[in-house]
């Protein structure tokens, strides 16, 4: 193919800050087939914030503290450049896209949002109009399709289902069984949605000789401290700060628990299985269930004694199984074919 007729896509993320949008994205920008697409990334925010490594991608900061304050810059870089598709995640990103694809029309526009929005609480007419601009939409579940198209009142025509690829090619090496659930791990933003005090309350409960870590940060870990003193679990929890060693903590674990009461699609819960880590999660709306096979690479429960219950089970886990049930479905070269069959499509 000559190079004239490469399609140029323009990334756009408020941050590169860690989080799992912003690695999804910088890992598609390194990763799309170079023969037919050139990627640039555009970060509205600070060069200073920057948590992933983005290889020999083009990338531009605009340097700018606040979405708000990058409307005039995005435009003005996006007529300079002339992409063919601009691509966004994020809430407050997908809506200026979306207002900017009324504003100029050359390119396509494709956004990608990363929850399930709670279904009380309807779009704002802006938000409505911008999205109507955009011409594809991205859902990592078939839930937050449902979920998108209900508050948005957007056609399904326009949406695509694609999961998160596995980022990390590190896969271990050796193969192990898993016997006990002694050594077991939670890794997430400490957000009251994600379930932690939940988790603790029924690890509370159980006679098993364990100890539980939680890697991450959040507005909740005031309180999630508190409830392990309240608890009487300072002996058997360890809380340890965001780190880019998540990999070894996973990999040192023996169940990966997952309390949340909604989720987009849980990159941690992919990286579990990644690792040959069995996951014990609730049912919950969102990603989890399209990752979860129950019983081949965890458990989806209903309820927290159901939770107990199989945190108690005994059973044997094949590491090799476990991370064979997620490479087959949501590889990189598996996700990353499926987002250049839409970029494709999109512009023909």
């Amino acid at each position: 193919m000559h190079r004239k007729q490469v399609k140029k896509i323009i990334i756009v993320l408020p941050s590169l800050a860690a989080g799992g949008a912003e690695r999804v994205l910088s890992f598609l920008a390194q990763r799309l087939d170079s023969i037919f697409f050139e990627t640039h990334l555009l970060i509205l925010g600070k060069s200073n914030d920057t948590a992933y490594n983005t290889g020999t991608v083009k990338i531009t900061y605009l340097e700018k503290s606040r979405v708000s304050h990058a409307i005039f810059g995005l435009l003005k870089f996006l007529v300079l450049n002339k992409p063919d598709i601009v691509f966004s995640s994020l809430g407050h990103v997908n809506t200026l896209l979306g207002l900017l694809a009324f504003l100029y029309t050359n390119p396509k526009y494709v956004i990608r949002p990363t929850n399930i929005q709670d279904e009380s609480k309807p779009l704002g007419k802006l938000s409505k109009f911008a999205i109507s601009q955009i011409d594809a939409i991205v859902c990592q579940s078939k839930d937050m399709a449902d979920n998108f198209m209900k508050i948005a009142n957007i056609s399904e025509k326009k949406i695509s289902i694609i999961g998160n690829p596995i980022t990390n090619q590190n896969f271990l090496t050796k193969s192990r069984i898993i016997n006990r659930h002694e050594r077991l791990i939670t890794v997430g933003r400490l957000s009251k949605i994600k379930g932690h005090i939940r988790i603790l309350n029924i690890l509370s409960k159980t006679n098993l000789d364990f100890h539980y870590t939680i890697v991450g940060d959040g507005p909740e870990k005031k309180n999630i401290r508190e409830v392990i003193k309240n608890l009487e679990l300072e002996s058997k929890v360890t809380l340890v700060p965001f780190t880019k060693n998540v990999d070894k903590y996973i990999s040192d674990s023996d169940l990966f628990l997952q309390g949340s009461y909604s989720e987009g699609f849980p990159n941690a819960v992919l990286e579990s299985c990644t690792q040959g880590v069995p996951v014990l999660a609730f049912n919950v709306p969102g990603g989890t269930k399209e990752i979860i096979e129950h019983g081949l690479n965890g458990y989806l429960v209903e309820s927290e004694s159901n939770f107990l219950n199989y945190l108690e089970k005994d059973r044997l886990w094949n590491s090799e199984v476990i991370r064979n049930s997620v490479i087959s479905r949501f590889s990189s070269d598996v996700i990353l074919k499926k987002y250049e069959e839409l970029f494709s499509s999109i512009i023909a």
